[in-house]
């Protein structure tokens, strides 16, 4: 069992690092990447220097809110084109990761690869429990390791290599998960 872990964690590591290496070539060395990355960069340092200096958006003027909204919508339309030119390289990463882990899956197939300290939630018992006989819930399959070795290893590469996006990037850019709480306001 311990041997089937660690090679989990090193392809893990490996599909990690190839499909980051595919993203470079795809991607991160294009010029038109690094044209739009760094004005992300700029355009976001410059909008957060023009909100800690204006302080609250409320109190603000017709003129400088309506300037201040067109530079967030600016720095939204960068990166949604960001995200376009990314988009040819999730699809080549996808396919190549779709058909590593079907394979991958065959291979490890009915076989407990860990031993989970805890009995997982009702709904990701599917997945830990995947194609495994028995009833114990802490048995682990190669999917749901392969999944969560997967998750944590490809964002520290990202940061290791320079290719995640800086925060103040993250920051003003907002998403699913980090809206900007003034979008709806009433």
């Amino acid at each position: 069992m311990w041997a089937d872990t660690l090679l989990i964690l090193v392809i893990s590591i490996c599909t990690a690092l190839l499909g980051e290496g595919v993203t470079w070539v795809l991607v991160y060395r294009t010029e038109k990447y690094i044209k739009l990355k760094s004005e992300i960069e700029k355009q976001s340092k410059k909008l957060e220097k023009k909100k800690e200096a204006q302080g609250d958006v409320a109190n603000l003027d017709r003129s400088k809110k309506r300037k201040m909204e067109q530079d967030e919508e600016k720095l939204k339309n960068t990166n949604r084109d960001l995200t376009m030119v990314k988009m040819k390289s999730m699809f080549a990463i996808g396919f190549a990761f779709t058909a590593l882990l079907s394979m991958f899956n065959t291979i490890f197939d009915g076989r407990v690869v860990a031993k989970l300290p805890f009995t997982p939630i009702y709904w990701v018992q599917g997945l830990s429990h995947r194609n495994l006989l028995g009833e114990d819930m802490t048995d682990c399959s190669f999917i749901f390791l392969y999944i969560l070795c997967t998750m944590s290893i490809r964002q520290n590469i990202q940061k290791a290599l320079g290719f995640a996006p800086s925060r103040a990037a993250s920051k003003q850019a907002g998403s699913m998960w980090n809206p900007d709480p003034n979008k709806y306001k009433w």
